[in-house]
């Protein structure tokens, strides 16, 4: 049984206690603003999700974006117009305040990195979830696959790619991929357990030499972390919520908000559940 925690507001808790807590005082954790920082390893067996907020108005084409691109951009819920509350994921999901850290962009200008967005709410916001790959790094961990960036409790690396997107209204751009080093021995592993989330990004998307996808040096993500690439392994590139968030970020809406990269919203649903519906 996990350990129960009572969190209080201004006071910090570290991912190593976080890991060692249940859902219900990971989620009371981070919303009373006393943990900040990157979800990985946290609440293990349940979705994560991305988040991209914006005002109705544009709401349709980026589901558009969403349904034409599935790999980047798994969709798994979609708040009614004005509501704080993702209700197909969580009995008390709240989108304002639960996720660890968000993104304030203007005309496409990151403006703040907040903690909590109740006070930038709009009658008007339509609040979008999308799939994680973290979801699926429990089922990689229970398999003996180690998570090298959650040893490090550092952020997942995530970079920039060539692979191009199908676009939708004002929405289009590149892919943006996260990486893992995998033993070579474990390639074909990794690859079955994870294309059974196909709501979680699912199977990779490339394997091996980095500048084959377009990303010069593996050692600089363009968000996260760097990690060492051993000796007997190779770099692992799966898609990555964070497409979305740059497809929105370049179409220079007037207001949107996302998740700060690494730091997901944790839903209620339970991982492996395809489609992610809330029991």
């Amino acid at each position: 049984m996990k350990n129960k925690l009572k969190p209080k507001a201004g006071k910090s808790t570290s991912h190593a206690t976080l890991q060692a807590a249940d859902l219900t005082d990971v989620r009371d954790t981070i919303r009373k603003d006393a943990y900040t920082g990157h979800t990985a390893g946290l609440a293990g067996g349940y979705l994560q999700a991305n988040l991209a907020i914006m005002q109705s108005e544009y709401a349709l084409d980026f589901f558009r974006f969403c349904q034409r691109n599935p790999t980047p951009c798994p969709l798994v819920g979609v708040t009614d117009a004005g509501s704080r509350f993702m209700t197909t994921l969580g009995l008390d999901l709240a989108i304002d305040t639960d996720a660890p850290a968000y993104c304030v962009y203007r005309d496409g200008v990151l403006i703040e990195t907040p903690t909590n967005i109740s006070n930038l709410w709009q009658s008007d916001m339509v609040a979008f979830a999308l799939g994680c790959s973290f979801t699926f790094e429990n089922a990689l961990m229970n398999a003996g696959i180690s998570m090298r960036h959650i040893e490090q409790n550092v952020t997942v690396p995530m970079y920039r790619t060539t692979i191009e997107l199908v676009p939708a209204g004002p929405f289009s751009g590149g892919m943006v991929v996260s990486m893992r080093p995998i033993r070579e021995t474990d390639l074909d592993q990794i690859t079955k357990i994870t294309a059974q989330f196909p709501h979680a990004h699912g199977a990779p998307v490339h394997i091996g030499d980095p500048a084959t996808i377009g990303i010069t040096d593996v050692s600089i993500p363009d968000w996260g972390n760097g990690v060492d690439i051993r000796e007997g392994e190779v770099p692992v590139f799966w898609a990555c919520g964070v497409t979305p968030q740059n497809a929105a970020i370049a179409a220079k809406l007037p207001l949107f908000i996302s998740h700060r990269p690494g730091a997901m919203l944790i839903t209620d649903v339970d991982e492996r559940a395809n489609p992610p519906i809330l029991k």
